[in-house]
């Protein structure tokens, strides 16, 4: 349903099962801007405990995601058909609500939010634009990828890059994000589906969801854009980094075709960087992109995208790689830092 009320109306959500990304790492490690003390996480499934005056689309209850990329539904953003930067979106990191609060306090001082989201914890209290409900019988540990992972790069592929049947595409980063990607392009119709990653112990999960061969750059002299170009015959219509690395984003614009090419950026690079690049790679007729949330608009797609999970439209097992204790975060971290793991799931 529409939020009725402009103001930023609040919640309580318990949460019930929780992903631990990349972004959260960079956010503890200073390279994406976050305010300290912080509570990160912000991919995850919970039940409405509580709400606040004015909140009229959920209640006691409803089983929701918590939304990094919020849905308010009134500005210019969220009015476009064609947008999903809902100007809620704190990603110059404020880390407070709209109302420029903060609810979390320990020892008396406040404690900042995360992406609107903060779900390392056993409460969490968000606006209603950032929650979308879904259907009560869908398995947290697994829907919560919605939150973030799956719907980015599934998004990526099929709204951002819209991938054409028969087309050759390269994913960058096999991470959670990069395998999301292959399944897009995968369920878009994509021949060829290039996995591309520096940890050879990423290469089975990606060829379990749909990439047709992967390489690692490490094994060749030359640039990977050259290796690209001839092993597919000059023919990648499609690129994706979902990394975050300023060389690596540039290599997947130049490893896209010249001309018919279209190179998307899906991660999270880090902040306060800049980027050289030549711009003959853009003049010759390359397309290249950004992508927030896979383009989707939250509370209006979420709950199909988890509907059509329950259809068995998706299989996000090879995605989690480990199910752990919530007291057990630390081990999750350490699983991720040392690449041997895809998603961890945290559970209550």
């Amino acid at each position: 349903g529409l939020i009725q009320d402009r103001r930023a109306c609040s919640l309580r959500i318990k949460i019930l099962a929780t992903g631990i990304c990349r972004t959260d790492n960079n956010a503890i490690t200073g390279g994406l801007h976050a305010k300290f003390p912080v509570i990160v996480g912000h991919e995850a499934v919970g039940i409405v405990e509580s709400i606040g005056e004015g909140v009229t689309t959920v209640k006691p209850g409803d089983k929701i995601i918590p939304l990094c990329v919020p849905q308010c539904g009134f500005c210019s953003a969220c009015l476009n058909p064609n947008s999903n930067f809902c100007e809620r979106l704190d990603i110059s990191g404020k880390g407070v609500l709209s109302d420029g609060t903060s609810r979390f306090i320990c020892k008396g001082k406040p404690i900042h939010h995360f992406l609107s989201t903060s779900t390392f914890t056993e409460y969490t209290v968000v606006e209603e634009s950032s929650v979308a409900k879904i259907d009560a019988a869908a398995p947290p540990e697994k829907v919560c990828l919605f939150g973030c992972a799956f719907s980015t790069g599934y998004g990526a592929a099929i709204n951002t890059a819209k991938v054409t049947p028969g087309s050759t595409c390269a994913v960058f980063g096999l991470g959670g994000v990069g395998l999301s990607i292959i399944i897009g392009c995968k369920a878009a119709g994509a021949s060829r589906i290039i996995g591309i990653d520096i940890n050879p112990l990423k290469f089975e999960k990606a060829k379990a969801v749909g990439a047709t061969e992967c390489i690692n750059p490490k094994d060749y002299t030359k640039p990977i854009s050259e290796v690209l170009k001839e092993m597919t015959n000059n023919s990648v219509g499609y690129t994706f980094e979902a990394i975050g690395h300023l060389d690596t984003i540039i290599d997947a614009l130049a490893s896209c075709h010249n001309n018919y090419g279209t190179s998307v950026l899906v991660g999270n690079p880090p902040s306060s960087t800049m980027l050289t690049y030549d711009p003959k790679l853009l003049f010759t007729g390359r397309t290249w992109k950004g992508c927030i949330f896979g383009g989707w608009k939250t509370r209006n797609d979420l709950p199909k995208l988890v509907s059509d999970f329950m259809a068995k439209k998706f299989n996000l097992d090879p995605i989690i790689t480990h199910v752990l204790p919530f007291n057990k975060i630390k081990d999750g971290f350490d699983l991720l830092n040392k690449g041997e793991s895809i998603r961890t799931i945290l559970t209550f």
